[in-house]
């Protein structure tokens, strides 16, 4: 028979009673570490592009064939008249390295949006035939009707948005899914190239070479009333898709775990497919079809963030960055001045190449 201690003496703990709590706790302990380290590492990497995109803006304003000092910049940019500066600063460079940074920025955000949401880094609006569908627009517009400026602009966005809209009712069956959905949006962009190539077949010699000059992705002639619609549909959009970043981040599990969690994949897919394909659409209708922007900030920001955290703002990030860096190459680097995106094109089709391998090998994701 077990006598029991007297009143007030410690029970002693039976031997190995504390080691799972201790265990647990330096589990507890090690998880928060390590959510820690991520959360500084995004804070970081968000600083980092945060502070290269102000750079490479600044430089985009300062230097060209004619090098103005930050003040002169700096007083065009608070409405001062100053000689030179104010036509060349404040008519030229000032609304281009805007508009890179606003396209940049929604060719970054919707590119990850359907990167993550699809879980497929092939899955990029350019790739799956939404950027095509502007493009085809665009050609029709000025080569079929002989249209210019704010028209062409109207029949990218609208063209943009009814491809998307089909090729996700073409790839609905009880839901979508993420693969149907690339395959389906492949063959599209198959047709609507050939339909782009056709119309450029036809084209008298100055219609082709506006054609062409569009279709290539370019911020030449960049004026402030292409940002204005481009800056607006960032305003909206942007925080739509900013405000489904925890929906998101469960769809990146699967569908069937998202919806244990709560979150409503349908409602979901199509706020961030809606809200995405009109940031490419106005971005496409104000620059044309920047290559692969869209395409490489969202790997590139997941490589500097780590897993984890959202990718939005930080492809976003990088994909002003892409922009304005390839913009100002194409102008100054070289003997003669290329469009934004030829450069960023040549920076592109190599890591396509390279990711369909990788994929075809053994999958892979954001």
């Amino acid at each position: 028979m077990t006598v029991p201690p007297p009143a007030g003496v410690p029970v002693p703990a039976a031997p190995g009673a504390a080691e799972p709590e201790a265990a647990e706790s330096a589990t507890l302990q090690a998880v928060v570490r390590a959510r820690r380290r991520r959360r500084m590492r995004s804070r970081a990497v968000l600083g980092v592009l945060t502070a290269l995109v102000l750079a490479v803006f600044a430089l985009s304003l300062m230097a060209g064939h004619t090098f103005y000092r930050p003040a002169d910049v700096l007083g065009v940019i608070l409405g001062q008249d100053v000689p030179g500066a104010s036509f060349t600063v404040g008519r030229l460079r000032l609304p281009r390295a805007v508009l890179a940074v606003l396209t940049g920025a929604c060719f970054g955000l919707a590119g990850v949006a359907f990167q993550t949401m699809l879980r497929n880094p092939l899955a990029s609006p350019d790739i799956i035939g939404i950027s095509a569908g502007a493009s085809a627009a665009a050609a029709f517009a000025i080569i079929g009707l002989s249209l210019g400026g704010a028209a062409v602009s109207v029949f990218a966005i609208t063209a943009g948005l009814a491809v998307a809209l089909a090729i996700y009712a073409l790839s609905w069956k009880s839901g979508v899914a993420g693969t149907r959905l690339i395959l389906i949006g492949i063959g599209v962009a198959a047709m609507l190239d050939s339909f782009t190539a056709y119309m450029l077949s036809q084209a008298p010699d100055w219609e082709m070479q506006e054609a062409m000059r569009w279709l290539t992705g370019s911020l030449n002639g960049a004026a402030w009333a292409q940002v204005v619609p481009v800056l607006a549909a960032l305003a909206v959009f942007g925080p739509a898709l900013l405000s489904q970043t925890r929906n998101l981040a469960a769809t990146r599990l699967g569908d069937d775990t998202a919806a244990a969690l709560g979150v409503r994949v349908d409602r979901t897919r199509l706020v961030v497919i809606v809200a995405a394909v009109a940031l490419i659409s106005f971005a496409t209708a104000a620059a044309g079809p920047i290559a692969f922007v869209a395409f490489l900030a969202g790997p590139i920001a997941a490589r500097l963030v780590g897993p984890g955290p959202s990718l939005l703002v930080p492809a976003a990030l990088v994909g002003a960055l892409l922009v304005l860096a390839a913009d100002f190459l194409g102008q100054y680097a070289f003997g003669t001045r290329y469009p934004v995106g030829i450069i960023t094109g040549v920076l592109g089709a190599p890591y396509l190449v390279y990711l369909i391998v990788r994929v075809n090998r053994a999958g892979a994701s954001l």
